[in-house]
C-alpha cells in the first residue's frame, strides 16, 4: 500500500503524519474491527451467541496487529480481495473454543467489509486532517490580525494592481482552510456504514438485517445506511471531492507563499527555509514547495475516484476495487499537504518593508487609478493623461499636464498606498468573524481522536 513504499519520500512530503492511519496496517485492523463489531451486532438479535461474540472480537482485535500482512496479500490474489482470506483466518482462531464458522461474518459479503473498513480509515484520517487544517487556519488567523493594514501590492494576471493588506491575503487564506475544514468535518460526520449481503438485499440475515445494519453503525460510530450503497458511490465520491477541495485550497496559499518569497519580491520567507546543494545562498520554502507538490498529485486521483462512479448493476468488477487505494492516496496525499501548510503558515516571516519597498517600484504608477479620478472633474483627458506618463515611467507629480490641475503635494496624498486600501481592514474582520473553532471538530467516542 501506499504508507510502505513511501519511507523515502512521505516524510518531504508530510505522508509521514498521515501514514500510520492509511497504511496496510490501518486497513487490516479495520477490516478485524469490522469482523468483530458485526458479530456483536448480529448477537443483539440472537443470531450469534453473545459469548461467541466476545471471543470474535478478542481474536479479531488481536489478528488486527499480529496478522502477517505480506501473507495476507498474497492470499488475497485469487479472490481479488482480502476479506476472504481474513475471514478464514478469523474463523480459524475461534474454532478452538468451539465458535462456529456463522458466528463470523454473519450475512456479509467482502464489500461490505471493504467498504466500511475504508469509511473507519477515512473518518480516521480525515480527523488528523481536519486538525492540521485547523492548526493551518489559526496560524494564517494570527498573520491576518497582525498584518490588517500592512500595506503591499495586489497583483492580478501577474501584475501589480493596487494596494492591498498583507492582513486581506492572509484572512483569505484562513477563509478557505476553515471552509474545506468545515466541510471535511461534514463528510467525516456523513461516513456510512456498508451491510448489504451478497447482492445488497440483506436476504441472508432477514428479517434482522436493517436491525443489524444500524447496531453495526453504532458499534463502528459510523452513519447508519439508509440502505445497502454497493453500486451508490456518492459517499466515496463526497470524501474524494472534499479531499481534492481542501487540496486545492492549500495550493493556492502555498504558491502564493512560494511566489512571495522569490528573491525579486523578498516579502515572505518561511521559518527554516531548506538550503540547495549547488547554491549556498539559497534559502528556498521547502514546507511550502512540498505541500504545493503533494496538492498537485491531488486532482488526478480526484479524477479516478469519479470516473469509477458507474459501478454496474449490484457490484462493480472492478470501479468498487479501484476505490481502495485511490481514496488512501488521497488521504495520505492531501492529509501531508495539510500538515506541510500548517508547518510553513506558523513559521512565517513577514517583511513589510520589503512589501513598502515593491509598493515603490513603479514610481506611484501602482496608484494612477486614484490620480486619474482625481483629475477627471478637471479634465476629459485625465485617463489619457495618466496612461501616458506611466507609459514613458516618469513621476506622476512632475508631469505639468497633471500639476496643471493638481499640486505636485496634492499628487503625492494621493499616492500614499496606506490611504488607498479601501475596505482592506473591514473584511479582515469580516472574514476571520466567521470561523469559529472548538466545537465543531469533534468525534463521538467510537471515532479517533
Amino acid at each position: 500500500m501506499a504508507s510502505e513504499r513511501g519511507a523515502l519520500f512521505d516524510p518531504t512530503f508530510g505522508g509521514d503524519f498521515i501514514a500510520p492511519l492509511v497504511g496496510d496496517r490501518a486497513w487490516v485492523t479495520a477490516m478485524f474491527d469490522v469482523e468483530g463489531a458485526l458479530s456483536r451486532a448480529a448477537a443483539t438479535v440472537g443470531l450469534v451467541d453473545v459469548g461467541h461474540a466476545g471471543i470474535v472480537t478478542t481474536a479479531a482485535a488481536e489478528l488486527g496487529t499480529s496478522t502477517d500482512i505480506t501473507r495476507l496479500g498474497l492470499d488475497a490474489a485469487a479472490g481479488g480481495n482480502p476479506v476472504i482470506p481474513l475471514v478464514t483466518m478469523l474463523r480459524k482462531a475461534v474454532s478452538p473454543s468451539a465458535v462456529p464458522p456463522s458466528a463470523v461474518h454473519p450475512g456479509a459479503t467482502s464489500q461490505d467489509i471493504m467498504d466500511t473498513a475504508l469509511m473507519l480509515v477515512s473518518r480516521n484520517a480525515l480527523v488528523a486532517i481536519e486538525a492540521a487544517l485547523d492548526d493551518a487556519c489559526r496560524a494564517a488567523r494570527d498573520l491576518a490580525l497582525a498584518h490588517r493594514t500592512t500595506p503591499m501590492a495586489a497583483r492580478t494576471l501577474g501584475q501589480q494592481a493596487l494596494p492591498t493588506t498583507f492582513g486581506l491575503v492572509a484572512a483569505n487564506w484562513a477563509s478557505g482552510l476553515y471552509r474545506v475544514r468545515t466541510h471535511l468535518t461534514a463528510v467525516r460526520q456523513a461516513c456510512p456504514v456498508q451491510y448489504g449481503g451478497a447482492a445488497g438485499t440483506l436476504a441472508a440475515v432477514y428479517p434482522h438485517g436493517r436491525t443489524i445494519a444500524a447496531a453495526l453503525a453504532g458499534e463502528l460510530g459510523l452513519a447508519q445506511q439508509v440502505a445497502p450503497w454497493h453500486t451508490e458511490r456518492t459517499a466515496i465520491a463526497d470524501i474524494a471531492c472534499a479531499l481534492g477541495t481542501a487540496a486545492g485550497s492549500i495550493g493556492k496559499i502555498a504558491g502564493d507563499i512560494v511566489s512571495m518569497s522569490a528573491t525579486e519580491l523578498g516579502e515572505l520567507s518561511e521559518d527554516a527555509p531548506g538550503g540547495s546543494s549547488a547554491m549556498p545562498h539559497k534559502r528556498n520554502p521547502v514546507a511550502a514547495i512540498t505541500a504545493r507538490a503533494a496538492t498537485r498529485r491531488v486532482p488526478g486521483t480526484v479524477s479516478t475516484v469519479l470516473s469509477n462512479m458507474d459501478h454496474e448493476h449490484q457490484r462493480a468488477a472492478g470501479a468498487w476495487h479501484a476505490e481502495w487505494e485511490s481514496i488512501t492516496d488521497l488521504l495520505r496525499l492531501t492529509g501531508g499537504a495539510a500538515h506541510r501548510i500548517a508547518t510553513s503558515l506558523g513559521g512565517l516571516h513577514v517583511h513589510s518593508e520589503n512589501m513598502a519597498r515593491n509598493l515603490d517600484a513603479t514610481g506611484g504608477a501602482l496608484l494612477a487609478e486614484r490620480v486619474t479620478g482625481a483629475l477627471a472633474p478637471h479634465t476629459d483627458r485625465a485617463r489619457d493623461i495618466v496612461t501616458a506618463r506611466c507609459a514613458a515611467g516618469a513621476p506622476l507629480d512632475t508631469d505639468p499636464a497633471i500639476t496643471e490641475f493638481l499640486a505636485p503635494s496634492t499628487v503625492r496624498e494621493l499616492l500614499d498606498p496606506a490611504a488607498y486600501l479601501g475596505h482592506a481592514p473591514e473584511l479582515v474582520d469580516a472574514l476571520l468573524s466567521e470561523q469559529h473553532f472548538g466545537t465543531d471538530n469533534t468525534t463521538d467516542s467510537k471515532g479517533s481522536a
